[in-house]
């Protein structure tokens, strides 16, 4: 009767079994379409047998546990090339955009006003005295000026827009490490009882990869099953089930920092001097946008400036030293601009000339009607004349800044191919590990099934044989 009762045993666990199975694989198809889901498998192991000798008789087998089919050396691989995919993406776009500012091909840009404008004075030498070849002069200029204003106030909101971008990153951020901070509690008093926390571990390696993108951070997991995560060196965002908060700040400027852009700060507790971390995060999303902030667009707000004074001193140089169509002399082209920041901004055409294009100088000498050696000498000012470093005249510095931007948005743009089918391939290998198939689940569908009526059937036999021994007992 025992052992008919063992039987019986045996069938009930291998329903149990199979019931845990079929659970299994409904969650897994349930989740065909969750972003980081790890498929699960359900483990069985043998019962310990009873009898002994040659008569050791098995007692089936027991479900242990559901664990995930996953490779955590894989997973923390494609973490890190996402974080340097979202970089390339984050050089790209801030490339991309100021690219767009300094495009000459498919619009007239700045090369081509400061070309006219400096044309404008070579026509007017051929005729000295010509009235509307003065105003063409003064239009010219002020339009080169009004595009130095331009290119100023069109980098001005790259600027702000890449401050925008930090905010909301900053807020995804802390956002995220919330979660992760309440996931690793999750997880350990899950696992603290012996179980696996699978789909938490799932959620938690997804958020992981998640921070990644938007900055660099590095992670190691402890021995009480939770992550400690960490960004710029040694700023811990995660401990245990402790998220630390980093805000986006407006500061004032500095080396690579205009005044009023955004830094991101790090407050290790609440009555802790605040660390910039800026400086020092160097991927993600937000390592990318910096990186075009401090490296490309200042720089370029300085050639810019740097570009306008330039061209305000040499001209005003030249052209107050030459005599106006009333035989005056001493007179500035443009207004005076104390030094190269803000130059670009503030160009202007002298208000007088603005005024009345016969101020405009043209010659050396007074009362000398054809004398053009001051318009001739502003001329050359655009391509004879070295100026940067005494080895670049205008045109070239500009043209220098213009390939150099093609040079790097296009560097960035490989980048991002590169990096993307990197990505690419490692979350194809992922899914051939980790990802549910749907043919392979309804297979195993299909064999739990089996496996359930086959164990019913174990335990109708069982009991039919219980039944004809009792009737043997009423004979």
């Amino acid at each position: 009767m025992a052992r008919i009762s063992n039987l019986m045993s045996v069938g009930k666990r291998s329903m149990m079994n199979s019931q845990t199975g079929l659970h299994t694989v409904g969650h897994n198809i349930a989740n065909k379409e969750t972003e980081g889901y790890s498929r699960q498998r359900t483990e069985t192991y043998s019962n310990a047998p009873t009898g002994g000798g040659k008569r050791r008789i098995g007692m089936g087998a027991r479900a242990a546990t559901v664990r995930r089919i996953n490779n955590p050396y894989l997973e923390k691989q494609i973490a890190n090339e996402k974080s340097d995919l979202a970089t390339a993406q984050g050089r790209q776009q801030g490339l991309g955009r100021i690219e767009q500012i300094y495009n000459e091909q498919s619009v007239e840009g700045f090369n081509s006003s400061m070309t006219k404008f400096f044309n404008a004075f070579r026509e007017l030498s051929t005729n000295p005295e010509s009235m509307p070849r003065r105003t063409m002069v003064r239009e010219t200029a002020q339009t080169m000026a009004n595009n130095f204003h331009n290119i100023h106030d069109q980098l001005q909101e790259v600027a702000e827009d890449i401050n925008s971008q930090i905010q909301v990153s900053v807020h995804d951020l802390n956002s995220i490490t919330g979660e992760i901070a309440d996931l690793n509690k999750r997880v350990q008093e899950v696992e603290i009882t012996g179980g696996w926390a699978n789909d938490e571990r799932d959620r938690r390696d997804l958020l992981v990869k998640k921070l990644g993108e938007i900055v660099d951070i590095k992670w190691n997991e402890g021995d009480d099953s939770t992550i400690t995560v960490s960004t710029a060196k040694d700023a811990l965002l995660v401990v245990g089930g402790q998220a630390n908060t980093v805000e986006a700040v407006s500061t004032p400027a500095r080396e690579g920092k205009g005044e009023g852009d955004y830094d991101v700060v790090f407050y290790h507790h609440e009555y802790a001097e605040p660390l910039v971390l800026s400086d020092r995060i160097t991927g993600g999303r937000i390592g990318g946008l910096l990186s075009v902030r401090s490296q490309e667009l200042n720089g370029l707000k300085q050639d810019m400036d740097n570009l306008a004074y330039t061209i305000a001193k040499e001209v005003n140089d030249v052209h107050s030293k030459g005599f106006n169509a009333y035989n005056q002399t001493g007179m500035l082209f443009f207004e005076p601009i104390a030094g190269a920041q803000g130059a670009a901004k503030s160009m202007n055409v002298n208000s007088d000339i603005m005024a009345d294009s016969g101020r405009i100088s043209v010659g050396r000498d007074p009362n000398r009607p054809g004398d053009n050696r001051v318009a001739i000498e502003i001329a050359e000012i655009q391509y004879n004349k070295p100026i940067f470093g005494n080895s670049l005249t205008l045109d070239e510095f500009y043209n220098g800044l213009v390939g150099e931007i093609g040079i790097k948005a296009q560097a960035a743009n490989n980048s991002v191919d590169v990096q993307a089918n990197v990505v690419g391939q490692l979350d194809n290998l992922r899914e051939s590990i980790s990802g549910v198939s749907l043919d392979e689940e309804a297979a195993k569908m299909i064999e739990m099934q089996k496996h359930f009526d086959a164990a019913a059937r174990l335990i109708r036999t069982a009991d039919e044989v219980l039944e004809t021994v009792i009737n043997l007992k009423r004979y």
